[in-house]
């Protein structure tokens, strides 16, 4: 392949599968970037956009009713929504807040609560949908990537899912373990459904779930509940050609051992110091053998633009080598900011190229 005329899709095709391209590629989210000039100059430049919203399954739950109720109080828009089932009624309220929103409450309030989420746990069918997925790739071309998900780690959907606040769950951990744990395990059965439909699906990677946070998955939980299921996921998508990372953007040195450990193809959203508690190339060194797909530091959005392209500069030069490194915008940049940023993270990586032509031959 020549490595002078790739489409953004291709670049981050080769460097998921620890190579190179002609630079580094810099991907967004597509929910955070807005159609504009800017917009339209950085993917012109080579800018993938990270395509998150087409699912390859259907997710239904027959046997429970789900109504919303939406009120403002001034400016803001608040979404009550109730889930009833035939052995209870639970319900979660959300503020929306621009591409993202507030939970304000989730469905756990009590121990009451226990017998309805395990029922909705165990209501849940899944079907492909990989037609429709199919479809929107084509429609796009390569402009973009086309990414699944298997949803939160069985754990971390307790976490910090939809279901129970954090607080709540670290106190039903220590009170009430032998009811978190049934919800854990009929989760677990829910995700086995899920490996074989994604792997057998037209998508080329798929992270599976993230945002583990040290301060409450210690090393030792992280061994017995997490590291398991990322195996056993990746062991089907490998044997499907496919890619499988996790979306880990807090601090993650008390965990990168363990991360180590893992059968994941690559780490997406690390975030390097000092954002979170590892550089760059700590995280290089502790994850050799895996593609990281950074997220770019969020407090560097605020530099002029070329102490941005400076910073990414620094950047690709920790990690010795752009095999195997993307760079990524997976958190909301400020406002006014993310046009100026985006475009001096692409001077970085046109710059890094240019200074340093061996390393991308």
């Amino acid at each position: 392949m020549n490595r002078t005329n790739l489409t953004p899709r291709q670049r981050v095709e080769i460097a998921m599968r620890g190579g190179h391209a002609d630079k580094v590629p810099f991907t967004v989210y597509e929910c955070m970037i807005a159609q504009c000039v800017a917009e339209r100059e950085v993917r012109n430049r080579g800018a993938c956009i990270v395509q998150r919203r087409v699912p390859v399954f259907k997710t239904h739950r027959p046997n429970v009713k789900v109504t919303q109720h939406v009120y403002y109080e001034g400016e803001r828009r608040f979404t009550r929504t109730y889930y009833e089932t035939p052995v209870g009624t639970v319900s979660q309220l959300d503020e929306a807040a621009g591409f993202t929103s507030w939970h304000h409450e989730k469905m756990f309030k009590t121990p009451d609560d226990y017998k309805t989420l395990l029922f909705m746990i165990q209501d849940e069918r899944y079907e492909p949908d990989y037609e429709a997925f199919a479809q929107a790739e084509r429609d796009f071309g390569d402009d973009a990537i086309f990414r699944s998900s298997f949803g939160l780690e069985p754990l971390q959907a307790l976490i910090s899912g939809s279901m129970m606040a954090m607080q709540d769950f670290c106190v039903q951990w220590m009170d009430n373990r032998d009811e978190i744990l049934k919800l854990y395990d009929a989760i677990v059965a829910n995700r086995r459904r899920l490996y074989r439909i994604v792997a057998e699906s037209p998508v080329s990677h798929a992270n599976y779930g993230g945002n583990v946070v040290p301060e409450i998955t210690s090393p030792r939980m992280f061994r017995e509940y997490y590291t398991p299921h990322y195996n056993e996921a990746a062991e089907i998508m490998h044997r499907h050609g496919k890619l499988i990372g996790v979306h880990f953007d807090d601090d993650c040195k008390l965990l990168a051992g363990e991360i180590a450990q893992t059968d994941l193809d690559y780490i997406e959203a690390f975030t390097p110091a000092p954002s979170t508690d590892m550089t760059l190339a700590e995280a290089r060194q502790a994850w050799p053998g895996k593609v990281l797909w950074i997220n770019f530091p969020c407090t560097a959005h605020l530099l002029p633009r070329d102490e941005v392209a400076a910073v990414t500069v620094d950047l690709i030069e920790q990690a010795g080598t752009p095999d195997g490194l993307l760079i990524g915008i997976t958190d909301d940049p400020p406002p006014d900011r993310w046009r100026d940023s985006y475009r001096g993270i692409m001077d970085g990586c046109d710059r890094h190229a240019q200074e340093h032509p061996e390393l991308y031959r």
